[in-house]
């Protein structure tokens, strides 16, 4: 029967009569394959040649299979591989298992978990379909080659089990083992296999040396409370501190919350214990209403850089309820800000701001076109109580609170024309009362009614090039006024105004409705795009807002101050080798520039860079009382298939300095991972120093959920990176 592919189901049933119940349950749910098939006596069957034997997701495979029905045992002579599902293959030289393949022994044998981890051992007893019990056992995930070296790392144990349900491993006698040199003795050990997503135990440790806090290591603990929720405390020991480091996160069936913060007993500041709290959450509320929360706070103002937290300077915290649709978009909403900056008090920061907003759209058949109409409350609040202005330098009324209602109708209607122009006439009445507190240079109550109407042109010329390329030139125009004169109340939302593509066409390019532009004021601008199928794109836009009677409300440095605005020159590029060019700036003439910014980014298979230029001109009205610029650059490299760098760096051109820095190297291969970087802060301030902190972090890879990428595994052929 040489060459012959024989399926059957192991139902010895061309054995005489009565077979064991185990014989008769094997022979209903295993299939055999293999090239020859034959009986020997009464008792046995043997199968030789590409052996096959299946059972639910378990399959064997060996050179010889031999079923004896008397024993009820299953003996395979190797090699022999055993594959159940698709996270564990055990291979042998040989063994013996009985019907169901629930309970047997292998010899020389080797456990390969999730295609990263491998235990080889002198036996392996399979008990219950559950449990695997390994003797003598060498466990690493690094690639071991037939050239008689020790692998970078592993693990010996006099006792390894495989708990296949609960998806842990328990080591009796661990010893951790560097280039087959001992490092580390622990009696008992437990470590989750790599299929196991979530298991209660140590992360991976990290070593921290800063200028201010000494040199401390963390140490992670995870503990997996439920399923649906899960807890990490992370202690931080240095000279300088102790620190409890905790992270929160539980599920739902309608939403989710995470947080997670600090407390910590140090020598930096006399305020002690000190900490920080971040917190997220999101619920489905249904019928498309969504919550959402976002909270802030820290004990000082210090804490979060000391610690390299976060780099914030103010901590915003809002609680939202919001919902979107097609036609609509309402959000209500309750926002607390903290300022950590030495020269700002939240006594007198609007710290507690209210705010309620809903937009429906319509689309009348009579009127033709879209209808918008509106409805905003807003209030914000500040701790102070004084109605005048103190002896600080912003100039602004340390209590005033303000409360306003605002309300708008819009009709807005497009029409082709001929040669593709496209027209649309836009009219709008606005409603706005504001009421003041504690003010004493502003009255109580203000309101008006304010009416504009715009009209605008737009003509798009698109050109299609033979190799596929699409050029498209599009010049716009409009002409708008609104009525009405600015009420008598401070501003407190507007206070940052600019001119770009998103608000070139607006009836009023104020970012809240507490200010309105006023007046005839016409727009022109160009818009130009290539588009080319090979992936490399462009984008220019130019701009430009001319005004009947110059608005004192905006800043220099706004770009629209003035009878004529800046000229606004924006522009994108895309290459299809992963570049990007991005570049904004605001012209008064040829030689005068009060706002620019750029943007590069690079992206390939082992390069990640972004770089950002800012220049800010100086401008009182915005607290600038210098001009501002900064280049920032954050890179990695990966310059071998085992080793990437690391460099970050931040620049103030103004004052000529750097304000930080960072370098970092990466070693990783399929079974370790090395991280050490080095980091500088030169800026200072009252609460602030300069620090310099090093990292070091050694991770040992395969206990964890496959991460796919195979780019640093090594070859035997090729062991170096």
């Amino acid at each position: 029967m040489s060459a012959f592919r024989v399926f059957i189901s192991l139902c010895l049933g061309l054995l005489a009569a009565p077979l064991p119940a185990g014989a008769q349950d094997m022979a209903g749910n295993v299939m055999l394959v293999a090239d020859e098939v034959f009986l020997t006596g009464q008792n046995q069957l043997i199968a030789r040649g590409n052996v096959e034997a299946m059972r639910g997701d378990t399959r064997l495979r060996a050179s010889r299979i031999t079923y004896d029905r008397a024993r009820d045992r299953i003996t395979l002579d190797g090699p022999v591989r055993i594959t159940e599902g698709e996270d564990l293959i055990l291979l042998a030289d040989q063994a013996e298992l009985d019907s169901d393949f629930r309970n047997g022994l292998l010899r020389s044998a080797r456990m390969v978990m999730n295609q990263q981890l491998q235990l080889a051992a002198v036996q392996i007893d399979r008990v219950e379909g559950r449990y695997n019990v390994l003797s003598k056992t060498a466990v690493t995930s690094c690639r071991v080659c037939e050239t008689g070296q020790p692998p970078l790392w592993q693990i010996r144990a006099r006792r390894v089990v495989h708990d296949s349900e609960a998806k842990q491993l328990y080591l009796d006698g661990a010893q951790l083992r560097v280039l087959d040199v001992p490092v580390f003795y622990l009696p008992r050990l437990r470590l989750p296999d790599p299929t196991q997503r979530r298991a209660t135990g140590f992360l991976i440790p990290s070593i921290r040396t800063g200028s201010q806090l000494g040199t401390g290591i963390k140490i992670p603990y995870f503990i997996a409370l439920r399923e649906d929720r899960d807890l990490t405390l992370t202690p931080y020991l240095s000279p300088e501190t102790r620190t409890m480091e905790f992270r929160y996160r539980q599920a739902f069936r309608r939403g989710r919350i995470a947080f997670e913060g600090a407390l910590s007993d140090d020598s930096l500041s006399p305020p002690s214990p000190r900490g920080y709290l971040f917190g997220t959450g999101r619920f489905d509320l249904g019928r498309d209403y969504v919550l959402t929360f976002d909270a802030k706070m820290t004990s000082d103002d210090a804490y979060l850089l000391d610690y390299g937290y976060s780099g914030l300077d103010r901590l915003d915290s809002e609680i939202a309820i919001a919902r979107s649709r097609r036609d609509e978009n309402t959000r209500l909403a309750l926002l607390h800000y903290q300022s950590l900056r030495a020269n700002e008090s939240n006594a007198t920061l609007p710290t507690i701001v209210g705010a309620a907003e809903t937009e429906r759209r319509y689309f009348p058949s009579a009127l033709g076109g879209e209808v918008r109409l509106g409805l905003g409350l807003h209030g914000h609040y500040r701790y102070s109580d004084l109605d005048t202005d103190s002896a600080d330098a912003d100039s602004v009324v340390d209590g005033r609170d303000v409360g306003r209602v605002n309300a708008e109708i819009s009709w807005r209607r497009n029409w082709t024309l001929a040669y593709g122009l496209r027209a649309g006439v836009t009219g709008a009445l606005a409603l706005d009362a504001v009421r003041t507190r504690q003010d004493a240079t502003r009255g109580d109550f203000d309101a008006q009614a304010t009416p504009s109407m715009a009209a605008h042109l737009r003509w798009p010329l698109i050109r299609a090039g033979g190799n596929g390329v699409t050029q498209i030139l599009e010049p716009v125009a409009q002409l708008a006024w609104t009525g009405g004169s600015r009420m008598d109340i401070a501003n407190d939302e507007s206070t940052r105004v600019e001119l770009d593509e998103g608000n070139l066409l607006s009836l009023s390019r104020f970012p809240s409705v507490d200010r309105r532009e006023r007046g005839l004021v016409g727009t022109w601008g160009v818009n130009w795009s290539r588009l080319d199928p090979d992936g490399w794109t462009a984008h220019l836009s130019l701009g430009q807002v001319i005004r009947e009677t110059a608005d004192t409300e905006f800043s220099r440095s706004s770009g629209l101050s003035g009878a004529r605005s800046d000229l606004l020159v924006a522009g994108q590029i895309k290459t299809q080798n992963g570049l990007s060019l991005t570049a904004r700036g605001l012209f008064d003439g040829f030689d005068d520039m009060n706002k620019a910014e750029a943007r590069a980014g690079w992206r390939n298979s082992n390069l990640t860079l972004d770089a950002a230029y800012v220049w800010l001109g100086a401008d009182p009205a915005e607290d600038r009382a210098r001009t501002l610029s900064e280049w920032t650059l954050d890179s990695r490299y990966r310059f071998s298939r085992h080793w990437s760098g690391l460099f970050n760096w931040r620049y103030d051109i103004a004052s000529d300095s750097t304000a930080e820095a960072g370098i970092g190297v990466e070693y990783r291969n399929e079974c370790v991972q090395i991280d050490l970087s080095v980091s500088r802060r030169f800026t200072s301030s009252t609460t602030l120093e300069p620090s310099t902190d090093i990292g070091l972090t050694i991770a040992l890879l395969g206990f964890s959920v496959r991460s796919g990428d195979k780019s640093y595994n090594r070859t035997c052929n090729k062991t170096a990176g």
